[in-house]
């Protein structure tokens, strides 16, 4: 699996998400990440249909369902469309964000696996920073202050993972429990 931690990472867009994409891109590539690209590239034809927004989404989710990467970044006019797309693909927890502070909780409170971006509403300069954040943090971190912070929301994505509409839908709309933790809110301390 090529892993963030060894700078590798899968990325797609759409002819909306396309310029977004492109500075992103070049400025993970200038702090040495390895990118692939699944989407719209700048010699890419207009006309072609393999490229709409949902494909390309659905495209690199499979290359998370598939354990070829640990982390995707998309990219389309809203970011709403293409993570609709990758998150029909197993494994894959998609999140759109617009902003570094929800960024970090996606990955740190959520462990999305697939970052996706509009570039209607995301500027260059601050996609940067939300990409800079998504892949410098990791589920957990930031939060060790947080009593079972990660086992309570490593929970909640081990019972998604293991979800079964149809057994879901049998036990009279009731999830299948791995555990159960607390739901006490903690303030972080002071100095921290």
């Amino acid at each position: 699996m090529k892993m963030v931690k060894d700078k590798k990472i899968v990325v797609g867009a759409d002819f909306a998400g396309f310029p977004l994409k492109e500075a992103v891109v070049e400025h993970l590539k200038k702090k040495g990440w390895e990118v692939t690209d699944l989407g719209v590239k700048a010699d890419s034809d207009p006309n072609d249909t393999d490229l709409m927004f949902h494909r390309v989404g659905l495209r690199v989710g499979a290359t998370i369902s598939e354990g070829e990467f640990e982390r995707a970044l998309l990219f389309c006019g809203t970011g709403m469309g293409i993570h609709i797309a990758a998150s029909k693909c197993p494994h894959v927890h998609a999140g759109v964000v617009e902003s570094v502070p929800a960024a970090l909780r996606a990955i740190t409170g959520n462990g999305v696996n697939v970052l996706a971006m509009g570039a209607f509403y995301v500027a260059p300069a601050m996609g940067c920073d939300i990409a800079d954040a998504y892949l410098n943090a990791e589920l957990g971190s930031g939060y060790e202050w947080w009593k079972n912070f990660y086992e309570f929301h490593k929970l909640a994505i081990d019972e998604l993972e293991e979800f079964d509409y149809e057994e879901y839908k049998k036990n009279g709309f009731k999830v299948n429990k791995l555990g159960d933790f607390p739901l006490k809110l903690e303030t972080k301390p002071e100095g921290i």
